[in-house]
């Protein structure tokens, strides 16, 4: 059985959404514990599939990665007044756990420009952006990474991101 190399691609931009904790004390688990369990009846609610422009998530401890669509569509249903997120905020505020020390809590919110990304898979089930988007054969001209982040213009004039820390 041979395994195929494969690309994510999605059209148009997207956002990445990281979120997670620090266990400073990892024995805490009475205060850690809660906020885990939240996350996960999250992104449970997230793929039941009713909320506009989220695309797929990763959970993980103790960080969790999620694809939206875009940025406004990630903030509408953060802000919605009565969905999972206000009530997991609530419950976090409510528990006093914020500014003990045993948890650190942190999120980073990411927004890719069409083309400007690149992700493989080898020997994966679809899988992080591969399965928030679709997976498509990696190509002869497309091995490596530095060749899945380059954009073809309409002259055919390669393009690369601008990244002084990519090596050549």
């Amino acid at each position: 059985m041979t395994i195929r190399r494969m690309m994510a691609e999605i059209d148009g931009d997207f956002a990445v959404f990281l979120i997670g904790m620090r266990l400073n004390r990892p024995w805490r688990v009475d205060r850690w514990g809660p906020l885990a369990l939240a996350m996960v009846r999250m992104l449970g609610d997230l793929r039941k599939g009713s909320e506009p422009g989220f695309l797929g998530a990763v959970l993980g401890l103790p960080v969790s990665v999620v694809y939206w669509r875009s940025y406004a569509e990630l903030e509408a249903w953060a802000l919605k007044p009565k969905g999972s997120h206000a009530r997991a905020m609530a419950a976090f505020a409510q528990s006093g756990v914020e500014g003990r020390g045993d948890i650190g809590f942190w999120h980073e919110t990411y927004l890719v420009r069409q083309g400007e990304y690149e992700a493989v898979y080898s020997g994966m089930p679809p899988f992080g952006l591969g399965a928030a988007s679709k997976l498509v054969p990696v190509t002869p001209e497309r091995t490596s990474a530095r060749q899945r982040l380059y954009k073809k213009s309409s002259s055919s004039v390669e393009t690369p991101l601008v990244n002084p820390r990519l090596p050549d």
